[in-house]
């Protein structure tokens, strides 16, 4: 795909995410907007791994998950989540901490230390790449909102943590920048 094809997919998303970011939390939702992500470890080779994906609105590498269904339980929703994304089926274990973000599309993450309970490894429509990553060598064109997230749940803290964070300008052109420089390097951009 050329450079103006992937400026133009660029553009569309953009649009989509500012509706998303900055209109439909005030105009059109009446509760506030809870994500459940994961951060799916696993053992290989004598390191430790955690699980990432592309989503196919935003280039740039974050933590498996998605929202509650109607009636559902964080737990099993979370589960339901990570499989649909990742094709894994996983053991929600410890509660790293809630993420609390204003500013741009204000919400809470609720972030859980999972690991593989079966499954293999498949993309999605809305994840279209899915990879492990070493711990310690993680992708530059990981998202910066989730570092913070990514450290707590490594650290082993004795309780979950709440953590405020205002998400303004500076972290709108962070994400944009990752997703650009994503969207032209065919997404291998930043990799370890």
């Amino acid at each position: 795909m050329g450079v103006a094809a992937q400026l133009l997919g660029a553009f569309a998303s953009y649009t989509r995410t500012a509706w998303w970011g900055l209109v439909a939390p005030r105009l059109t939702e009446s509760r506030p907007l809870l994500v459940l992500q994961g951060v799916v470890l696993r053992e290989k080779d004598g390191e430790r791994e955690v699980l990432l994906s592309v989503r196919s609105d935003l280039h740039g590498w974050e933590l498996p998950g998605g929202t509650l269904e109607p009636g559902e339980a964080f737990e099993p929703a979370l589960a339901r989540e990570i499989r649909e994304e990742t094709g894994f089926e996983v053991e929600v274990g410890r509660h790293v901490g809630d993420y609390v973000r204003t500013g741009f599309r204000p919400h809470t993450a609720r972030i859980h230390v999972c690991r593989v309970a079966g499954g293999e490894l498949r993309t999605s429509r809305e994840t279209p790449i899915v990879r492990w990553f070493s711990c310690r060598h993680l992708p530059e064109t990981l998202f910066p909102w989730y570092r913070q997230p990514l450290a707590d749940a490594l650290a082993n803290l004795p309780g979950p943590v709440e953590c405020r964070r205002h998400q303004g300008l500076a972290e709108i052109w962070a994400g944009m920048r990752i997703d650009l420089r994503m969207r032209l390097s065919g997404d291998r951009a930043g990799l370890p």
